[in-house]
Order: C-alpha cells, then sequence, then structure tokens
C-alpha cells in the first residue's frame, strides 16, 4: 500500500487547486481521477461551453447594429471546424494542468478511487489493475453529473444530456431544452444563434429561476424579440424519443416536438460507489457529502465543490480546494467563508450577480430597498449594438445586499460588482473608487446611486 500524506479524489478545479497547494506547502499528494484532468469544468462544462459562445458572440454583435442600421452583412459559423478547435484546446489544456501538477510533485494516478476506511482508498485502473492508498486526510472531490426526473432520463438519441450536446455531431434544425438556468441558457443561446428553432421550457415562473425574478422576466421578453420562444410556469411530465424526435409532455397538456431536447434539470453527486460512508462521512438525501464549517465530513475526511452541495460552480470548488489545503497545512485554522459569491450566465446576453436577491433578503426580514440604472443610459452598451437590460442594487437593511445585472457583456461587471459589496461602497466611501469612462463599469455607480424603492413583496 502506498503512503501519502493527503489522497485527493477528482481533478477538476476543486481537486487540482488543493493538489497544487498541499505539494507547494511540502506534502505528499496522490490525485486521482477516473476520467480527465480537469473535471466536468473542463471537458464538458464550462470551457468548451464558452467557446462555442465565443464563436457566435459576432452574430450577436452584428444583429445589435444591424438594429441601429449602422452595419449589414452576414456571419458563418464552421461548426466541424468549431468542435475540432474546442477538442484541441480541451486536449492540451489538460494535457498542461497534468504537467504543472507533476512538476510540483503530485502523484497522479488515473482510475475509479473507493474508500475503503477513514485513510484508505483503493483505485481501479482502467486495465483492471488496482492499488491500495494510504492517506493521513483524504479530500472528496468527485464533482458531480447531469440529473434528470423520472419519465425524463436521457436516451442519448433524441433525449440528450449537456454533454450529448456539446458533442452533437451537427446543428439539429429544432431543440427543446428543458430547464433555464445556466446550462439550459447557454445552450439555448448558442443553438438559437446556430440556425435552430428553440423552445425553453421552465417549471418555475420565469426564466433563471435562481436570479432575480426581474431579471428572470426580462430575460425571457428580450430573448423572445431572438425568436426563442420560452414556455415557464409548467412543468413536464415526460420526454421521450419517438420516430427518432424528442416528444416533450406538458402537465397542461400540451405536446412539443422537436429534433432533439436537451435535459437541463440539475446535477447530482457523483458519491455512487465512491465508498464515502466507509470513510466515516454522512450522505444526505440527494447524495451531497455532509460537511461542517471546516468543509470535514469526517475527523480524516473533507469535501469540496459540487459533492458537498453548497455551491454547484467551479470556481466555488477552486475556493473550497484552496481553503482545505491551508487548513490542512494549519495555516487557516478559521471556519471556511465563502464571501459573496459570484455567479454568470454567458451568452449574446448574460446574467451576472454577486450576493443575494431581493426575495432571498424579503426572507431573512427588516427593511428590504432596490436601485436601477438602465444600460440604454450606457456609452459603451450603445456603442456594442444592444443596450438592452439594466443594473439593479439590492439593500438591506441599509446595507449593500447584492448586485444583479441582465445585459450583453455583463460579466465583465462581476468582479467590480464583488469588490464593491466585500468594501460596502456605497454612499459617501464610493467616492474612493474612480470609474473610468467610458466602460460599463459606469453603470454600476449608476445603479447604486440611483434612487431606491422599498420592497414589500
Amino acid at each position: 500500500m502506498n503512503t501519502f500524506d493527503v489522497v485527493v479524489i477528482g481533478g477538476g478545479p476543486g481537486g487540482a487547486k488543493a493538489a497544487g497547494i498541499l505539494a507547494r506547502g511540502g506534502k505528499s499528494v496522490a490525485l486521482v481521477e477516473n476520467s480527465h484532468l480537469g473535471g466536468v469544468c473542463l471537458n464538458c462544462g464550462c470551457i468548451p461551453t464558452k467557446l462555442l459562445l465565443g464563436a457566435t458572440a459576432p452574430k450577436g454583435l452584428l444583429r445589435g447594429l444591424e438594429r441601429q442600421r449602422v452595419a449589414k452583412g452576414s456571419i458563418e459559423v464552421d461548426y466541424d471546424a468549431l468542435q475540432k478547435r474546442i477538442q484541441r484546446f480541451i486536449k492540451g489544456s489538460a494535457q498542461a494542468l497534468g504537467k504543472s501538477l507533476e512538476q510540483l510533485g503530485v502523484t497522479l494516478i488515473e482510475g475509479r478511487a473507493v474508500c475503503t476506511g477513514p485513510t484508505e482508498v483503493l483505485v481501479t485502473g482502467t486495465d483492471g489493475s488496482s492499488q491500495g492508498l494510504h492517506a493521513q486526510h483524504i479530500i472528496l472531490a468527485g464533482g458531480s453529473r447531469s440529473a434528470a426526473f423520472p419519465g425524463m432520463a436521457p436516451d442519448h438519441v433524441a433525449v440528450l444530456d449537456s454533454t450529448d450536446m456539446l458533442r452533437i455531431a451537427a446543428v439539429p434544425e429544432s431543440l427543446i431544452v428543458v430547464g433555464a438556468g445556466a446550462i439550459g441558457l447557454e445552450m439555448a443561446d448558442f443553438f438559437s444563434a446556430m440556425g435552430s428553432k428553440v423552445t425553453i421550457v421552465e417549471a418555475a415562473p420565469h426564466l433563471a429561476p435562481t436570479e432575480d425574478a426581474d431579471v428572470g422576466l426580462e430575460m425571457g421578453k428580450l430573448l423572445g424579440k431572438t425568436g426563442i420562444t420560452g414556455i415557464t410556469g409548467v412543468k413536464a411530465a415526460s420526454l421521450t424519443t419517438s420516430n427518432g424526435m424528442a416528444t416533450l409532455a406538458l402537465e397542461d397538456g400540451r405536446e412539443l416536438t422537436a429534433a432533439k431536447a436537451l435535459v437541463a434539470v440539475g446535477r447530482t453527486p457523483n458519491t455512487d460507489g465512491l465508498g464515502a460512508e466507509s470513510a466515516g462521512c454522512t450522505l444526505q438525501a440527494r447524495g451531497y457529502v455532509t460537511v461542517d464549517q471546516c468543509l470535514m465530513a469526517s475527523p480524516t475526511v473533507y469535501a469540496i465543490g459540487d459533492i458537498n452541495g453548497q455551491t454547484l460552480l467551479a470556481h466555488a470548488a477552486e475556493h473550497q480546494g484552496a481553503y482545505v489545503a491551508r487548513h490542512i497545512l494549519g495555516q487557516q485554522t478559521t471556519p471556511y467563508a465563502s464571501g459573496p459569491i459570484p455567479s454568470c450566465v454567458y451568452g449574446s446576453l448574460e446574467i451576472m450577480r454577486v450576493g443575494i436577491t431581493a426575495r432571498q433578503a424579503l426572507a431573512s426580514g427588516g427593511k428590504v430597498e432596490v436601485a436601477r440604472a438602465q444600460l440604454m443610459g450606457n456609452a459603451i452598451a450603445q456603442a456594442g449594438g444592444d443596450a438592452s437590460g439594466f443594473v439593479k442594487i439590492v439593500w438591506h437593511n441599509g446595507a449593500l445586499a447584492g448586485i444583479s445585472a441582465l445585459g450583453h457583456g455583463v460579466s465583465h461587471l462581476v468582479t467590480a460588482a464583488q469588490l464593491l459589496l466585500l468594501g460596502q461602497y456605497h454612499g459617501d466611501a464610493l467616492h474612493a473608487f474612480m470609474f473610468a469612462h467610458p466602460t460599463l463599469d459606469e453603470a454600476l455607480h449608476a445603479a447604486l446611486e440611483a434612487p431606491r424603492e422599498v420592497v414589500t413583496a
């Protein structure tokens, strides 16, 4: 049995980050990955999706300029060439990540890891061989996979999951997207830009259901102008392949048919067969690993990223991985604190949020106020051809509590918004900031100084 200070299970953003910091700190580290370094984010999530959206971004810019009657023309995307470029980029990035970890002294092991005790891991390789690992600490960083509801499981023929969609051989003539979270909205944006007739179905009252209601409702209106149909407030009853086509039955009796359908209804943790219980961990009803305030699942085991269910975002996993590494090294003993977590939805229209929504503030009680600034008054938004959208500020008991934005390019506001929220820069304190002109950042300034209105419901 090979012995290490730390065994990390999962080579995604969280696991790789933790392994690198621990190795630099002098720990002997083994990182076990069953498929590809970089995890879902690099291989079949964040990165390939953004490369797809980057290819169609000029189409959105041209569409806006055509509406202003200052430009015209057409842009054709070579889908096959785009897919080849994405695969080259993913392969190169994974190789670079592996090389950097090995240079730090991390032992990379390919295979499926199962915890067999509080400090023991059994790894089965792709060739059927097995080896035992012993460690003082184990970090569970196995991530998550696409979830599906009963009667709606992907059959990988016409009913697809997000991994299928990223690697689909050709752009479908029509597409149904079930679920209007980040994955659903981004896939809808790309395939609509590529010519698919797209319909998004969301059970919640508005698109982007975890975001501010104003953002979700406005997103629905703006997407409608681009040709995407949004159906909200109705649940899906079943989704099947029939005669080679995807057929979606809604609970209100309607039936939709398309060449393909994407199931984008959330994620489920990769804890099946992990043996977390054998390591002294407790699993929640949905399979997530229970952790304490220091992200410890047992006296010897930590769980980070999607697998603990706290925040299913790549940068949250990375942040947690860095904290756990420092905790093991004794560099940080205080409880884990994420701070305001930034989130973005990308595409021709983007969503940015840091902190809480007005609805979440109301649920906490106290005085809730909001303020808005329309992007129409921003010179950079106007210059880009699409000044739709707004920035919205949420105040809770007089404190800056949340910043949201909807519009073209607003993801670029996320770091500035996080810094403003962390530092509580408003009122006189805002004078410390000099906002460059002209920039989209000025919309944050305008929203922070906009008149506030009290929200009661």
